[in-house]
This record gives structure tokens, sequence and C-alpha cells, in this order.
């Protein structure tokens, strides 16, 4: 057994369904909480996930699926958190044990709705979880080329370090390579922010401006990530660092990526909603876009003409050529 004692996939996602393979290569048994029973039963007689990545077959008798989380919860001692954000709140809400004492990994992407907070300090406030018990996962690395063992990256973070390397043990392998970080707040932040920017590169795509524009863009998006993590947290960090830069550019580029993809819709004159209804997936940047500009109206006040222009366009419905142009004439 690990040093995290046994861990709990909770979500049922590409993601999670990503991650646990990744811990199935190095943990005998896990533990997988899903909220449908129909999902779960359909994955142990299918031997994969039903709805996402099904070209992964899974080692079903090494794995205890329930969709009751508070049994899931009781069970494990760390929880790996891959719910999509905007649902992220609501499934906690079920949960009646206790966590503090429980590692908490968390794979989510984004804000908790309503309440504006990143997921560390949602769980350290409302769950009284230990700070140097609370992780979190970054990096330039898609579900999909997870599925495939292509080579990929990510980096761990816990003020803690010697758990962050339990962790990036768990999940380490000939494809997957893992570095560790205290950078909690700035992983965490950019995240959501490179979502944001993911959006602003497909509308980008989506009206057909062209890549010298788009270049100018995702260069600026770093700085202004830049701008806003180290206003955040003080901890040192290099923004060029593949957690940051890194993940940046594979959501900005990539066909993987939900929220550039998104952006393109938007570009090519979808509506948000019919992009969000045509995608079947969650855009996180689209939720991240206003909870970052709120937090940043009302906290911060850092200067972010990019985060701006995503938030007119998808909030306050500007017409998505005019406020990227006006976001253009701030670009270095």
């Amino acid at each position: 057994m690990n040093s995290l004692g046994k861990i709990a996939v909770m979500g049922g996602g590409s993601w999670a369904t990503a991650l646990a393979k990744l811990l199935l290569q190095n943990c005998e048994t896990i533990l997988w909480y899903m909220r449908r029973d129909d999902r779960i039963e359909d994955f142990k007689r299918l031997r994969h996930n039903p709805a996402y990545l099904s070209s992964v077959e899974l080692d079903i008798e090494r794995i205890e699926f329930s969709s009751d989380i508070n049994y899931v919860c009781q069970q494990a001692d760390t929880l790996l958190l891959v719910m999509p954000s905007p649902y992220f709140k609501s499934h906690l809400e079920k949960i009646n044990v206790d966590l503090s004492d429980k590692y908490i990994v968390s794979a989510v992407k984004g804000i908790v709705p309503d309440e504006n907070m990143i997921i560390s300090e949602y769980m350290v406030d409302h769950y009284h979880v230990k700070p140097d018990k609370m992780l979190v996962i970054g990096g330039p690395c898609h579900a999909e080329e997870v599925a495939q063992d292509n080579m990929s990256y990510l980096t761990i973070g816990c003020t803690n370090l010697a758990h962050a390397q339990s962790f990036a043990n768990c999940i380490a392998g000939k494809a997957m390579r893992t570095v560790t970080s205290t950078d909690i707040k700035g992983i965490e932040y950019a995240a959501v922010l490179k979502n944001v920017y993911s959006i602003a590169s497909g509308i980008v795509h989506g009206l057909k401006m062209g890549d010298n524009l788009l270049a100018m863009l995702v260069s600026n998006a770093i700085l202004e990530m830049e701008r806003f993590v180290n206003f955040v947290d003080s901890t040192p960090r290099n923004i060029c660092d593949s957690v940051y830069l890194g993940d940046l550019l594979v959501t900005s580029y990539s066909r993987h990526s939900r929220n550039h993809n998104f952006g393109s819709m938007i570009g090519r004159g979808y509506s948000v909603k019919a992009a969000t209804m045509e995608m079947e997936q969650t855009a996180e940047g689209y939720f991240g876009t206003k909870c970052i500009q709120e937090i940043n109206a009302t906290r911060h006040k850092v200067d972010m003409p990019i985060l701006q222009g995503v938030y007119d366009i998808l909030y306050n419905r500007i017409q998505p050529a005019k406020a990227i142009r006006t976001m253009a004439e701030t670009f270095i």
C-alpha cells in the first residue's frame, strides 16, 4: 500500500477515467465513485467507461465502484476529486463523513460556483482539510492522450512536498512524467485562466483572424496570467514552467481542448446555449470566466484585458470581432 492509503476516484468523466488508468498501473486496487448506477453496471459489463474514453479497458476486478458518496469517503484515505467545477459543490453537499484527516487531491480545473473560491481554499475552509494534506494536479495533459499512452507531464502541488511526491509516484509511469511544487494557488488559478484564454484563442480561430493574432493573444495571455497569480500569491514561480505556460499552450491550440472548440463555435456565430448543447460536454472556461472576473473585480483589480474581453463576449453579448479588436489594442 502507498503512503496515501486507499485512493478513491470521485467522478466519472474522461479525466477521471484517465487518472484511474494511471493509478491502476501503481496501486493494487482503487475505489471509484460514480453518481449513476446504470453507468456503473455498464462499466462492469463492458470493462470500460461507457460514456468517456471507451477505448481504455480497465481491470474492473481491482476497482470497487459505488454510487454512495459517503461510503466511498468513509472507506478511502485519499479522495481524488475529478468532478466538473459547475457541479462540484452539489456533489460535496451530499457528504456527511468527516474529511478533516483525509488526503484530498484536486484535479478540478475550476472555481467553486457561488463561492468564488479555488478548490483548495474551499476544502480547507468548509471541510477542515489540513493544508498540508491538500494536493492539486496541473499541467499540459489531455485525457485523450493519456488514454493513448502518449508522453505526458503533470505537476503535483502541495505545501508538503513529501505528500506531493507520494501521489506523484502513484500516477507516474513510462508515459507519464511528474514533478512536484509548493505553488498550490498558482497552479489552481493558472488552470482556470488557461481555460479562459483557450476560449479566446478559439474565438480568434472561429473568426478566421489568423495565426499572427493568435500568437499575440497567447503570448499576452501568459503575461496576464503572470500578473494575476503573482498578485494573488507571492510563492516563487517560473511562469514558463509546463504547469503554467505548457498547459496554456496545449489548451489554446489542441483539437482535444473543449474550451478552444467552444470558443471556435462562438467565433463562428453560435450562441453560448447552442455551443454548449452541440458539444455535450462542459467547457470549464465559460464558468471560470465569470468567477475570475468577479474575483478580480471585487478583490484584486489586476489589469486583465483578455479576461475582460472574453467576459464581454460570453456574458455581455458584445460582438466577438469587436471585443477581440478592443482586446488586441492592448497587446505588446
